[in-house]
């Protein structure tokens, strides 16, 4: 960067601290005699920002949307019943001679919890709180004990909560690429959150939850870590709460991904090569990258009922227009030119539930215009785009 487009760059954070923007997408060119232009790319509130890359960001068509795995329930499993090692009786003497002095919570606040989450609680999690689930106000040194007797750091039955998959969403530039996969014989469903994920208790950082909603291997109240650089599923530490305080824990285990077909497929360069071997009935994200043969064409994936998501570099579709024959689409991630045919012809999927404009090398300014006219099909609001023009004198 020359001095003189240093300058302005620095000019242009000083000016933005001063006005209270925390950010904004700017292009500056600067000539050797001091001319400059400089564009700016206001936050929108229809726009979500995508960190680390170019582009402007995701454009969101409907307010509060989430991509598909964000919205999923629990598969329900009427068989599970719980692991044979639970022991509420066990569990109950350990903790009490543990805890002799611990202060339990009722019979009438454990119903409280089960009626404001809306679930049964498990019997070992009704002893957990009848034993040492109380208000212990501000008493660190009581707590410490309790949370050493447990093997974390537990909540009192007033704070206990479920998990929200709203609460793990990662935007839709990351979520709308990813899957849920819970195979036949997993122990824990790969959800963004459940009802039944009852959380207890943290070591810090991440959360402890009781399992009311085991995968199909997977036992009822079985104990699992909600971690909380991650965004789906969940890792199985213990089948029992019984086992947990024990330190019976079972030894990392992750629920493996199978030889099956995923839902998720990358095509390009180091990928398939194909998208004939990714097509398959529960197929549901499809991403196109670099690749040094022709385009490739949507014939072999239209109509499937379960693809919601496009993602292609510019150059890699043969024929843009076949983006309508994607039925389920919601997030559509394409080039400049590939957006401008499918405006062209009115042939963008009303279906969309979020947008990306991919950029690569290119300048803000003229995608801006295209952002606004996919926005303008949604009634959403338009980016605001800012350009000035002046004299900083010349290079020193």
């Amino acid at each position: 960067m020359s001095s003189t487009a240093r300058i302005a760059a620095e000019n242009i954070q000083r000016a933005l601290t001063r006005g209270g923007v925390q950010e904004v997408a700017f292009r500056a060119e600067a000539q050797p005699d001091g001319r400059t232009t400089l564009g700016l790319v206001w936050p929108s509130p229809a726009v979500e920002p995508v960190y680390g890359y170019p582009d402007l960001g995701v454009l969101v068509l409907a307010d509060g949307s989430l991509p598909a795995p964000w919205l999923r329930r629990p598969d329900p499993v009427p068989g599970a019943v719980p692991a044979p090692s639970a022991d509420p009786e066990l569990l109950e003497r350990t903790l009490r001679e543990r805890l002799p002095d611990a202060v339990g919570a009722t019979e009438e606040e454990i119903a409280a919890a089960e009626a404001r989450l809306g679930v049964t609680l498990s019997d070992e999690l009704k002893v957990l709180h009848r034993v040492a689930g109380g208000d212990w106000g501000h008493d660190f040194e009581t707590a410490m004990r309790i949370d050493k007797a447990v093997g974390c750091e537990i909540s009192g039955v007033e704070q206990l909560f479920s998990i929200e998959a709203a609460s793990r969403y990662p935007g839709w530039d990351l979520g709308a690429t990813d899957a849920i996969c819970t195979l036949p014989d997993a122990a824990v469903q790969g959800l963004g959150g459940s009802p039944g994920w009852i959380c207890f208790g943290t070591n810090g950082g991440d959360v402890f939850a009781v399992d009311l909603t085991p995968g199909p291997r997977g036992h009822f109240g079985q104990i699992i870590l909600v971690h909380r650089a991650e965004s789906l599923g969940a890792e199985l530490v213990a089948d029992s709460l019984t086992d947990f305080v024990l330190g019976r824990a079972q030894e990392e285990r992750r629920d493996r991904r199978g030889n099956e077909l995923p839902a998720v497929a990358r095509v390009g360069t180091g990928c398939l090569e194909t998208i004939q071997a990714a097509a398959h009935p529960t197929f549901e994200v499809l991403s196109l990258g670099a690749w040094n043969g022709a385009p490739f064409n949507l014939a072999p994936v239209a109509g499937l009922p379960h693809l919601r998501t496009l993602t292609a570099m510019s150059g890699t579709l043969a024929d843009p227009l076949e983006v309508a024959g994607l039925t389920a689409l919601e997030f559509l991630a394409l080039g400049v030119q590939e957006w401008r045919v499918l405006l062209k012809a009115g042939a963008v999927p009303r279906t969309l539930k979020a947008a990306a404009v991919k950029v690569r090398h290119q300048d803000h300014l003229p995608v801006v215009a295209i952002a606004n006219e996919i926005l303008a099909l949604w009634d959403r609001p338009q980016i605001v785009q800012t350009l000035l023009a002046g004299d900083l004198g010349p290079a020193a």
